[in-house]
């Protein structure tokens, strides 16, 4: 672990369902989550819970941090208001932090052309098609997608993303984190065990 924080990006409608798999674990294993939204202004997300970020999007920088992590939000299609986040994001990747995004913002990253030449996936291909970007031929029809330093995942898969940030964080991997997906993906309680023998609970 880097002892560098994960960033998670807040903003004005995002869905908060999409990304508390992956910060809860995250934090359990020891990363220090820090939310960052457009200022320091207070945000209410979709579910009406009021957000007060720990920081102001240009003040964070990709050598300051392990991971960004991008949830959808309506603004990403609505609106040019995220645009930044997408940019922030393209800054980071060129540094070779990693990025994740599910939902709407694989589609802001995909205006901003960084799923051109990624494998990626989102919520259907013809959604990414819409924003007119270069990189259908790369988009894989699967739960969640990781290229690289770059994850991204369609909006019913929060366990998946969470999955691909904790194999990428190194939080666990092979039987470890193939049974702590069957147990929030599947409910399997065979996979408790395993968790639990591995102190992983």
């Amino acid at each position: 672990m880097s002892g560098k924080p994960v960033h998670l990006a807040v903003y004005d409608t995002l869905a908060d369902w999409e990304t508390g798999h992956a910060t809860a674990h995250l934090a359990r294993a020891g990363h220090t989550i820090r939310t960052v939204g457009p200022s320091t202004a207070p945000v209410t997300s979709t579910g009406g819970l009021r957000i007060q970020p720990d920081a102001a999007l240009d003040d964070v920088r990709p050598e300051d941090s392990a991971l960004l992590i991008l949830p959808g939000a309506d603004l990403w299609d609505t609106t040019d208001d995220l645009a930044p986040f997408a940019r922030k994001a393209r800054a980071f990747l060129a540094a070779g932090v990693p990025v994740a995004a599910i939902c709407g913002a694989t589609a802001g990253l995909a205006r901003e052309g960084l799923l051109d030449d990624r494998a990626h996936t989102s919520a259907v291909s013809f959604y990414l098609a819409a924003t007119g970007y270069a990189g259908g031929e790369r988009y894989v029809e699967t739960d969640a997608v990781t290229d690289g330093t770059l994850v991204t995942a369609g909006p019913t898969e929060p366990v998946a993303f969470a999955r691909e940030i904790l194999r990428l964080l190194g939080v666990y991997e092979g039987e470890v984190l193939d049974a702590w997906y069957r147990l929030f993906h599947d409910s399997d309680a065979a996979a408790y065990a395993v968790l639990e023998k591995a102190g992983a609970l």
